[in-house]
This record gives C-alpha cells, structure tokens and sequence, in this order.
C-alpha cells in the first residue's frame, strides 16, 4: 500500500499555478520574428498544416490541429509514432508539418525528420529544446522550453505542456485574424453549435410551407377556418384578402379570447376575430432575428410573407424549440 504524504493542499495548489502562469508570462518575450516567420509560413502553404506529436504534448497537438481546422486551416494531426508505420503517407511537399515535442530529441523523430525533408514539406517545430534534433530539422524552432515543472520529480509534463498549449493558442488565433476569419466562417464548421445555429440558419429554412402553412380567405367561417387550422397542426391561420396579401392572423389566443363571449364565433366570418395587420417577417431572415421577434412581442406565431405581402410561410415558436434556438 502507498503511504499517503500530508501536505498543505491549498498552498501546494496555488505554488502550481504560480509556475504555470509563469511558464506563459515567459512566452511573451518569444513572440518575435520566428513566431512571425512560422504564422506566414502556414499561411502560405498550398498544402494543409499536419499537427504531430505524441504522449501528453500529442493530446495539445491535437488541440491545435482541431483549432486550425475550425477556424479556417486545413488541418489534421499525426501520431508522430504511427508517421513512421504508414501514416507517413498523409503528407505532401505542400504541406507544413507543426511538431510539438519537448525533447525534440525522442527516437521516432530521429526517424521521422529525415523523411519529412526527403518528402519536401515545411517544418514548424513548437520544442523545449532548441538544440534538439527536431530543431535541427525545422525551418522555424518556437521556444517553449520551461524553467520548471510544476511536477516535484519533474517528469510529469504539467507547466511544458501548459507553456506549448498557450504558444499554440497564439499561433491559431494570429492564423485565424490574418485569413479574416469571421463569426459567420465559424459558425459553417460549428453547424451543431448555438453559434452555427444563431448566424447560418434563416426563416426559410424552418418555416412551415404547403398543407403546414394553413392560409384562409377573410369571409371564411371560424368553424371552416378551425377545422383547417387542425389539418395542418398548426397553432394559427393567416389571413389574405381577396388578392392573396396577407390582412391578419387568427391564432389559439384569438380563439380563446373570443369563445368566452361570443356563443355565435363558429358561424362569424374570420375577419370579424382576427388579429389585424400582424407582425410579420420574411423567409430570408436569421432564424435567431424572429426568435428575438416572438420574445419580444410575447407572440407563437409570426406569418412569413414576400415584399408583396404574400403570405409564403409560417413560423411557430415550436419550430425554433425543435432546432435547438429557444
């Protein structure tokens, strides 16, 4: 059994984190020409930018690599180990090869490198060696070296890692506003976020077209209109007149308000019950924009109408529920 050490755990937690916010303060002074020199480099390529790396520094290369890959730089990572038993193959001479290795002097580099420049590629190495093989190798070295782990023993990658994570960050997010990269460009390859949601889908997307879309004439009985209102499944009916523009809206809340007090409302003509000149939006709206619409107007319903006013649409808080908007 593992004898257990008593130690002061708030003090020893605290003394961590000094050393790792120490090991990125001590970055800044190495944001110069390389950094600079290794942003153009991947901007420049014609290739994709291939993030390898292994062990605990591979799990941060694969961090970076779904970065780039999200914000607008092809990207994949390679198992710098598995490079050498055929995964190798993914790499071509237009390609820029990011390597994250705090040695930069492990045995599978010794054996990757020498095909990497056989193959033709750049190399960005991101080390805590700057006189490693990987080094050696590389057309731009990015210092990431420590003076300390946070681990006692030192062997356990804790501020390296955190130091090579912060360096990475930096050089996706120089990549990202270098390329122009926008929210809109975000959120194309974030389509199952909140955000990719919230700027990509429109009105038209979702709206409720066809026998969905239940659409009556202005002399037309409640009872008739009631009828086709539950055809569609629908919480609401528009209204037209006899152009086809769109005169009003006859909701559930309509109905309710009305029933109370009117033992006559099955036979009354829907124009005498509607809501008049209903608030309206247009199919290539943003979703998001008629969600903040129906909030704030406390509506379910809003019809969807082209510039005529004609009636093409409807959309229902539910649809925006389905979608994951509200």
């Amino acid at each position: 059994m593992v004898r257990m050490k008593r130690i002061n755990i708030l003090k020893r937690g605290k003394e961590v984190l000094a050393i790792e916010a120490n090991a990125v303060k001590n970055l800044k002074s190495r944001i110069d020409s390389n950094f600079k020199r290794a942003v153009n480099l991947v901007l420049k390529t014609k290739g994709r930018a291939i993030v390898s790396g292994m062990g605990k520094t591979g799990i941060i290369a694969q961090k970076l690599s779904a970065t780039l890959a999200s914000t607008g730089t092809p990207s994949l990572f390679l198992h710098t180990a598995e490079a050498i038993h055929g995964d190798l193959g993914k790499v071509t001479s237009e390609d820029v090869v990011i390597i994250l290795s705090n040695s930069g002097s492990t045995e599978e580099l010794k054996k990757l490198l020498p095909l990497l420049k056989k193959i033709g590629c750049k190399v960005i190495a991101l080390t805590g060696n700057i006189k490693s093989i990987l080094a050696k190798y590389s057309d731009v070295v990015l210092d990431v070296s420590v003076k300390k782990e946070a681990c006692p023993l030192g062997l356990t990658p804790t501020a390296s890692t955190t130091a090579t994570l912060a360096m990475s960050d930096a050089l996706a997010v120089c990549l990202l506003e270098s390329k122009g990269f926008k929210e809109k460009d975000f959120a194309f390859f974030h389509l199952g976020g909140a955000l990719g949601l919230r700027l990509l889908l429109k009105v038209a997307d979702i709206m409720r077209t066809g026998k969905a879309n239940p659409i009556v004439k202005a002399d037309e009985k409640v009872s008739s209109v009631l009828l086709k209102i539950t055809s569609a499944r629908a919480g609401s009916a528009t209204v037209v007149d006899k152009s086809g523009k769109l005169i009003g809206i006859f909701t559930d809340g309509d109905l309710r308000r009305n029933f109370e007090t009117d033992s006559a409302l099955p036979i009354r003509k829907i124009k005498e019950v509607m809501t008049n000149n209903p608030t309206v939006i247009y199919q290539e709206m943003l979703a998001a924009e008629a969600m903040r619409i129906l909030h704030e107007k406390r509506i379910d319903e809003l019809p969807v109408v082209d510039k005529s006013r004609r009636p093409i649409g409807l959309l229902d808080v539910q649809d925006l529920l389905k979608v994951g908007l509200v």
